[in-house]
């Protein structure tokens, strides 16, 4: 169709009038034809290459992959740490004194219920002092990032006075970028740059010794 119209229009413009209207002869007509052709393929492929570049590649599909780790070896005061999404996740076999340590800090951190969440809420299997499943308390699964500026805490379990801590201090982590601390539960304190508490991503157990990050039994995160 807009072959035919642009013609049209050639017609009219290089005609002395409309009694002496040129023909455009089938060479140039033809041309015409091949022109917009080519103008919809390439439309066509810009299109389709558009369309292309929003669909996920597979290495970002499997960044987003639940991750199973193997804690077998882990040993209670131990820590390790797995990679999902990108992001450093803890894993903490915690002592029967961390465990104490959690009611010690109940009236000290900001949010003890996590009632205000960081980028994910607290998974509801989950008890809101342990921050982790009910047959498997000792074990802390966070996300190792600060709800401040997205740094990494460190970990700081050794009671006691020391440096950019409290002389209570029970055990837990610090942010090394502006100061904030966590309790053993990922629970940050009072008073700090971060507003909230360490993310606790959806997980289950395998089995007592394997965990899967990133999905629990309601599906995939």
């Amino acid at each position: 169709m807009m072959a035919v119209n642009f013609s049209t229009n050639l017609v009219l413009t290089n005609g002395v009038g409309m009694g002496n209207e040129k023909q455009v002869d089938s060479g140039r007509r033809g041309l015409l034809v091949a022109t917009c052709a080519a103008g919809g393929v390439v439309g066509l492929a810009a299109t389709g290459a558009l369309v292309s570049t929003f669909q996920p590649s597979e290495r970002a599909k499997a960044a987003g992959a639940p991750v199973e780790v193997d804690i077998s070896s882990l040993q209670p005061g131990e820590m390790t740490v797995a990679e999902w999404r990108g992001k450093p996740v803890w894993i903490l076999k915690r002592t029967p004194e961390m465990m104490a340590s959690l009611a010690k800090t109940e009236s000290e951190v900001a949010d003890p219920d996590s009632l205000k969440p960081y980028t994910m809420p607290l998974p509801e299997y989950c008890e809101k002092q342990s921050r982790s499943r009910k047959d498997h308390k000792d074990v802390l699964i966070a996300v190792g990032i600060c709800s401040h500026l997205g740094c990494s805490p460190g970990k700081k379990f050794a009671e006691g006075p020391q440096p950019s801590l409290p002389d209570n201090w029970v055990g837990g982590f610090l942010c090394p970028c502006h100061g904030s601390t966590f309790d053993l539960s990922g629970r940050v304190f009072k008073n700090k740059p971060a507003p909230q508490n360490l993310d606790v991503p959806p997980h289950m157990y395998l089995s007592d010794t394997k965990i899967v990050i990133g999905k629990d039994e309601k599906g995939e995160a």
